[in-house]
């Protein structure tokens, strides 16, 4: 499977956003020594950028701290602001998880069944207890009802449950944030969360038939799903392709195209969270059974596995190392509440928003004491409230540079230049050069990891603009990341006697 799950996991970066208020809290620590440039000064070439997009440098919290030197902070610019980091929040919980559960974690999925199995038919139920996997995709789903279909099981004369039991979350509007409730990015968490509740389509041209046929996955039980759709004619230039469909999406056991598909195209795929996104599961889990060729009598519901049964197995889910590295790589953020919610679950017994604000702040308290917490939400960034401060990320990058985790974290970071959510960034000096994770809402613009610079030293960088015009803005942070990787030491003394030409 790939890294980016296909179409789907790369579809969950968020573009909206709002700016930052202020925090109030106690002063953080100062810097290990004198910064390079002051509170008032920025790299010329960070102004410059800001000045073209229109944004004031006030709208900037940045700092840049030397590793593995004792001279301490390079940089520093409003850093003790408590501002909105959008998706940067991400590196929080992410190194959170890998601190608190270590990145062997992993979580099981059992499968458990209640009747008598003869001759193909399970007279009685399947029970599916979801723990909180982040990654039960579809390979895995598939995976898991192929093993129920070989261990005998032809036919259910009962009913499929779904525990979903282990969060205790309130009903959530997936419109509520963006009005955009069909973006994968905006799917509430689960203890069962199938494929991020979201379908892929895929589009193929059939110009023969004169038709673009469609294939979804996972496969979704009790829905209505058009097989084909109209191709535009011939010359429809491929532009917006998405809008020239006309999806309707509004109704839960159904999707259907009223518009066309532009042949030009080629191949598409498009993932969407269906309405009714707390019955996607059930469907899911009902179209892989029946995409198997098993059968069901009864029904795909909700439910709790009675005391005392006992699993027949487990499905297991990827590490946590493996999880954090999709998380950070592109910016996923039903995977990062799935995390948070996880801490709430281990630290209390009961996976809920404030369980998992408990467990953070908790965390956090114990490590940076000096250092103002973060306000968490929903620990994935996206969000109106969440907010942390430029020394209070560049402090814990610190603490992670030094840790056991340092590996796992900072290999989950996209690269600029190569991958995940920087993989456009192409700027001549810095390609290659830092492991920075992103962070963009409407308001809000972030960088924030590690720089390698030409001179040979090593640098966390956090830059994050809250203002209406941030991602406008976004040359500006990426100038800073240049500033950085240019930090090209003086000669030595020794060189430059070895260079000076000879006295004469």
């Amino acid at each position: 499977m790939s890294a980016c799950l296909g179409a789907l996991a790369c579809s969950f970066v968020v573009g909206l956003g709002l700016p930052a208020s202020a925090q109030t809290g106690q002063p953080a620590a100062a810097p290990a020594a004198p910064a390079t440039l002051s509170k008032q000064m920025l790299p010329a070439s960070v102004d410059a950028a800001l000045q073209r997009a229109k944004v004031p440098r006030e709208a900037l919290s940045a700092m840049v701290v030397e590793l593995d030197s004792a001279k301490g902070t390079k940089l520093s610019f409003r850093a003790d602001e408590a501002v909105n980091p959008a998706s940067v929040m991400k590196l929080v919980t992410t190194y959170a998880a890998l601190d608190l559960l270590g990145p062997a974690f992993s979580w099981d999925t059992p499968v458990f069944m209640d009747g008598v199995l003869q001759d193909g038919a399970l007279r009685g139920n399947v029970y599916i207890q979801g723990q909180g996997d982040p990654q039960l995709v579809v390979e895995r789903l598939w995976l898991t009802m192929r093993r129920l279909r070989s261990m005998g099981v032809t036919v259910i004369l009962g009913d499929i449950v779904l525990d979903r039991s282990a969060f205790d979350l309130p009903p959530r509007n997936a419109a509520s944030f963006d009005g955009e409730p069909w973006r994968p990015y905006n799917v509430a968490p689960d203890a069962l969360l199938i494929n991020y509740k979201a379908v892929n389509m895929r589009f193929v041209p059939d110009v023969a038939a004169g038709v673009a046929r469609i294939s979804y996955e996972p496969p979704m039980g009790s829905m209505q799903l058009p097989q084909t759709v109209a191709l535009a004619p011939a010359a429809t230039a491929c532009g917006d392709w998405q809008t020239a469909l006309k999806a309707e999406l509004g109704e839960p056991a159904r999707i259907a195209f009223a518009g066309s598909f532009p042949q030009t195209c080629g191949e598409r795929e498009w993932a969407v969270a269906p309405a009714d996104p707390d019955g996607f599961a059930a469907r899911a889990i009902e179209g892989m059974w029946r995409e198997l060729g098993g059968k069901i009598t009864g029904s795909v519901h909700d439910g709790k596995v009675p005391v005392g049964l006992k699993p027949v197995f487990a499905t297991k889910s990827p590490s946590l190392a493996e999880v954090v590295r999709d998380i950070n790589k592109y910016s996923n953020n039903v995977m990062t509440q799935q995390l948070f919610l996880t801490m709430g679950l281990q630290a209390t017994g009961r996976g809920t928003w404030e369980s998992g604000r408990q467990a953070m702040n908790q965390w956090w308290r114990s490590r940076w004491p000096q250092v103002p917490a973060p306000v968490w939400e929903n620990g994935a960034g996206l969000s109106r409230d969440e907010r942390v401060t430029a020394q209070g990320l560049a402090a814990m990058l610190q603490t992670a540079w030094a840790s056991p985790q340092m590996p796992e974290l900072l290999s989950s970071l996209p690269i600029v230049g190569v991958d995940g959510t920087m993989r456009r960034v192409n700027t001549s000096s810095s390609k290659g050069m830092a492991h920075l994770k992103t962070g963009t809402l409407r308001d809000v613009t972030a960088l924030a990891g590690v720089v390698n610079s030409t001179s040979g030293k090593r640098y966390v960088l956090v830059g994050i603009i809250n203002h209406p015009l941030a991602p406008g803005a976004r040359p500006a942070l990426h100038a800073l990341v240049d500033w950085v990787v240019q930090d090209t030491p003086p000669m030595s003394s020794t060189v430059a006697a070895a260079k000076a030409p000879p006295k004469r």
